[in-house]
Parts: C-alpha cells; sequence; structure tokens
C-alpha cells in the first residue's frame, strides 16, 4: 500500500498542490498536518507510521515535508525498516526511494552522518567536561555530573530541545518535563550550556 503524508507551516497555506500529486502517485491513504516543520508533535505524520505495515510505502512530496532534521529522518527511515516499509519522495524522481538500489544508497549515507555527528558530539562533550574540571567548575550534582555518559545524553536532549522543543524532547528520551529541565540545569553547573556549545562546536 501507499500511504501518503502532506504538511503545509500555517492555516494559510494549501494542501492542494501536495495531495493531487500524492493522489497522482497512487497513494491510497494520504494523512495531513498544518503545522510548523520545527514542531514537536504531528499528529497526522504520527497517524501515517502508526499505519505502514511490512511492504507498505510512505509516499511524500518533498523531503522537507517530512522532517524536522537529519537525525529526525534517520529515525523515520528506521522506523520504516522496523516495520519492513520504505520511503519515496516524488520530487527526487526516484533518487530518493528506497524501494530501489540508490534510493537505499543514499539513505545508508544519511544514517552514518547521523552517527558520525552523535560520535562527534560524544567526543566533544569528553572534552568538554574535561575544559570544565580545569576551570575547577564541577557542578553540584556529582551522581550526574561526573558521569560522562549522562552528561552525553543530556547534552544531546539539550540540543534536540534547540531544534525540536520540549515537547518532542520529552517524547524521545521519555523523562518527565521536570527532570529535562533538571538536567538543564545540571549543564549550567558544569560551567554553563553556552561555555559547554562553544566547546562543542568551535
Amino acid at each position: 500500500m501507499l500511504i501518503g503524508y502532506a504538511r503545509v507551516s500555517t492555516h494559510e497555506q494549501h494542501l492542494h498542490l501536495q495531495i493531487d500529486a500524492l493522489k497522482e502517485a497512487g497513494c491510497d491513504l494520504i494523512f495531513t498536518d498544518k503545522i510548523s516543520g520545527t514542531t514537536g508533535k504531528r499528529e497526522g505524520l504520527d497517524e501515517a507510521l502508526n499505519a505502514v505495515s511490512k511492504g507498505d510505502v510512505l509516499v511524500v512530496w518533498k523531503l522537507d515535508r517530512l522532517a524536522r532534521s537529519l537525525r529526525h529522518l534517520v529515525d523515520i527511515i528506521e522506523h520504516l525498516r522496523a516495520n519492513k516499509a520504505d520511503l519515496s519522495v516524488i520530487t527526487t524522481g526516484g533518487v530518493m526511494d528506497t524501494t530501489t538500489p540508490s534510493g537505499k544508497l543514499i539513505f545508508g549515507v544519511f544514517a552514518l552522518i547521523a552517527e558520525f555527528e552523535r560520535d562527534i558530539i560524544s567526543e566533544r562533550t569528553k572534552a568538554g567536561l574535561v575544559a570544565a574540571r580545569e576551570r575547577g567548575r564541577y557542578g553540584g550534582r556529582p551522581s550526574n555530573i561526573n558521569d560522562v555518559d549522562k552528561l552525553n545524553e543530556m547534552l544531546q536532549a539539550y540540543e534536540y530541545y534547540r531544534a525540536n522543543g520540549m515537547i518532542a524532547t520529552v517524547e524521545k528520551y521519555q523523562r518527565t518535563r521536570q527532570t529535562i529541565r533538571e538536567w538543564f540545569k545540571n549543564l549550567k553547573q558544569v560551567g554553563s550550556i553556552e561555555r559547554i556549545e562553544r566547546s562543542l562546536y568551535k
């Protein structure tokens, strides 16, 4: 089954163009959202992903209608793979279509880039922690602050929060809002979020 997904950013915009393209592509079901791409919760997308099963293809008009970020795109592709489903992007003319060898290669590269990004963040997190300790900034919660893996998770949560908002962060990390806020507070105790960010991206 071909399952379509369409999204526009505001209620003033129209879905007609995307829906027509999805129908022309042969989609049996079409789910829609009228919401900003940076918003974490998208009911239409969630329904589309829940609808896919073995042998189905999720079809979108353009890639930016689907994912908020590269990491989000990889998460969606992994969800589809787990359900033995595929993804097809109409405007790429088959280039981004996981039912084809070339499409699988493209999305495989995306997955490698996302993994590389996570590894870089992990390495620089450790470097940032060492730098913070050298400055005498140990923070107030040793059980959290001195655990590099925990700090890495906290920093990744903060980066995800910046890109996707609190609701999406709570859902992804399966923590309460209070816990997520406590994580960010602990990051400030290490040497401030702003200073850690500079160590991550310099």
